[in-house]
């Protein structure tokens, strides 16, 4: 009968293993590597170019797959109109790309477009840019980057994030408390209300951050929540999917584990159980947040995975443990054995933290100029934050120490509880505004921990959200220039072939992004006599640094009907260079003009 009963439990745990792990495949079949938020690498017309004829429709190009919405891509003109026809779609098959079609007809001056998108770390991201048709407007409507995600959306998913961490280190903590450090009916009474606002905390957030996800992705205000079509369309992004996943696994922990705890047997059922459902809750926050995307996405897909549960495990059981501390009752009070162990594996979980910490910093900022970010000044908060808490904890482990040195008499840890009939006199004395100096610095020491604590999960939630500084540092290393952008090197090159016509003398207009050193996007514009954009048969630019013995480099301007481009030069070195610009007006004329240019560091 044993036999059977163990082989039961086993065929039950693996059925469970198996549900688990299928579901999470589903949501790790979607992590590939990418570039934390999604960067604009080009556009098709490009940023500030001037066109001759009208396009037919505009492209946007991402440094990583997105995920488009209803208005991904707007294109106003000079009047500030809206001149798309049809919805954004990917083109080529390409997963990185958001083009939509624009109306016929569109007349002479500068047109914005303004894109939003929702990058591979479920993020959404926006910006704008410009291009003009005959030559650039005197004056014009513009429309400007509106912010990515409704800010009122945006509160409202922040906070449900932070529930969520809050109800996750609930869950993880007290389990871990009552199974490894005191395994008992009284525990189980004790923190069964913690574990029960964790659940319902839990999955109160993930609801709501389900309705939420929609008018997330779509931009919309608080109503989109009713928006069907936006809910929709978000049901098939790996966000939504995530968020089904860890409803799934909640119920079954209401199912297989919460009328557990009450059960003093099966304890290595309840353990396996509990393990395979904490890693797939776990693995719903890796595959759907920064860790998602970026470098070295199956490596730190690991080290969050062993954050996050380290972080839930000290604070959750600290909660437990503060909780214990107070409402225990006299006829069994929390053993001093008890608060040791927990307080070895909190220093576990400090040393897993510290580690996985250490390598998630270095991976979110990639230099210390990073720190000057918004992503690592929220980093150097909740660094001081954390080195706060382990402050208190210092003094929780000296509190221990003293406790499990003290005189038997003077282990008494926690008052009768509510309710319950009076303990003996001497529990009184001990447990009253005469309570040995262990127990009410231990339970000061912790009630600071869990306050302190509280502060750090607020700071990893706005950490979540927030582009990492790498992310920053690429972004700025590879977008193509936005309207207002000092990041990007502008030259005048007059010329003069000594022939009376329209493109016999004019200026060549080039444009260097970033103008620093390394990979540079290279533009270039030939206005003619009456400053109006015209074509030319043929244009070379080479750069040449005289004092270093370096180049010349051809930029490899290429036609683009309308204007010269490139993106592969690579300038090695600061400094002054010479551009040189050989302008082609015919099949026998043409003049080389030189010009110096400063390159930064």
């Amino acid at each position: 009968m044993a036999r059977r009963e163990v082989n039961d439990i086993r065929c039950k745990v693996c059925s469970l293993i198996a549900v688990v792990a299928l579901l999470v495949g589903a949501l790790l079949s979607g992590a590939v590597p990418a570039s934390a938020h999604a960067t604009l690498t080009g556009s098709d017309p490009r940023d500030g170019g001037v066109l001759k004829t009208a396009p037919r429709q505009v492209t946007a190009t991402f440094d990583e797959s997105v995920v488009l919405v209803e208005d991904s891509l707007r294109v106003v003109d000079p009047d500030g109109r809206p001149v798309t026809a049809g919805r954004p779609h990917h083109t080529g098959g390409k997963g990185n790309t958001d083009q939509v079609n624009l109306t016929d007809g569109l007349g002479q001056g500068t047109y914005t477009v303004s894109w939003r998108v929702v990058s591979a770390d479920s993020h959404a991201v926006s910006g704008a840019f410009t291009f003009s048709v005959g030559k650039p407007s005197a004056t014009r409507v513009t429309t400007a980057a509106a912010p990515a995600v409704d800010p009122t959306v945006n509160a409202l998913y922040g906070i449900g994030r932070y529930v969520a961490y809050g109800g996750l280190a609930l869950l993880i903590g007290v389990v871990v408390f009552v199974l490894a450090c005191w395994r008992s009916a009284t525990a189980v009474r004790l923190v069964r209300r913690p574990f029960t606002i964790g659940w319902w905390a839990l999955l109160g957030s993930t609801v709501a951050l389900m309705l939420l996800r929609g008018p997330y992705d779509s931009g919309n205000g608080p109503a989109g929540i009713a928006d069907l079509d936006s809910l929709r369309q978000a049901m098939g992004t790996r966000p939504e999917i995530a968020l089904l996943v860890r409803l799934v696994l909640l119920l079954m922990v209401a199912v297989l584990v919460r009328r557990r705890l009450t059960e003093p047997k099966h304890t290595a059922r309840v353990v396996a159980v509990s393990g395979v459902l904490v890693l797939g809750l776990t693995a719903t926050w890796v595959t759907a947040e920064h860790a998602a995307a970026g470098i070295q996405v199956p490596v730190t897909m690991a080290s969050t995975a062993l954050h996050l549960l380290a972080m839930a495990v000290w604070l959750g059981g600290l909660t437990a443990l503060l909780v214990t501390l107070h409402r225990a009752p006299a006829e069994d009070p929390l053993p001093p054995a008890a608060v040791a162990r927990f307080s070895r594996i909190a220093l576990a979980s400090v040393a897993v933290l510290t580690a996985t910490g250490v390598y998630q910093s270095w991976r979110g900022l990639g230099s210390w100029e990073a720190f000057t970010t918004p992503y690592g000044r929220i980093l150097a908060f909740k660094i001081w934050a954390v080195l706060l808490m382990l402050f208190a904890a210092s003094y929780s482990r000296r509190w221990t120490a003293r406790l499990l040195s003290a005189p038997e008499e003077e282990r008494v840890l926690v008052t009768a509880g509510r309710g319950r009939s009076a303990p003996p006199a001497e529990a009184c004395d001990a447990a009253g505004p005469a309570a040995p100096a262990p127990r009410r610095g231990l339970r000061r020491s912790v009630l600071a921990e869990v306050s302190i604590g509280v502060a750090v999960l607020v700071l990893t939630t706005l950490l979540t959200g927030t582009q990492t500084g790498r992310a920053d540092a690429e972004t700025a290393a590879t977008a193509t220039r936005v309207p207002g952008q000092p990041d990007i090197s502008l030259t005048l090159i007059p010329y003069d072939t000594g022939t009376n016509t329209l493109v016999g003398r004019g200026k060549v207009q080039v444009s260097l992004s970033p103008g620093r050193t390394g990979r540079n996007v290279v533009e270039a514009l030939v206005y003619g006599a009456d400053d109006s954009p015209v074509t030319i048969p043929g244009l070379r630019l080479t750069f040449t640094d005289t004092d270093r013995a370096i180049g010349p480099l051809d930029a490899g301007l290429v036609d683009e009907h309308g204007y010269w481009g490139s993106d592969t030069l690579n300038l090695p070195v600061a400094g002054t260079w010479t551009m040189k610009a050989t302008v082609r007006v015919s099949d026998i004329d043409q003049v080389t003009v030189e010009k110096a240019v400063t390159i930064r560091q």
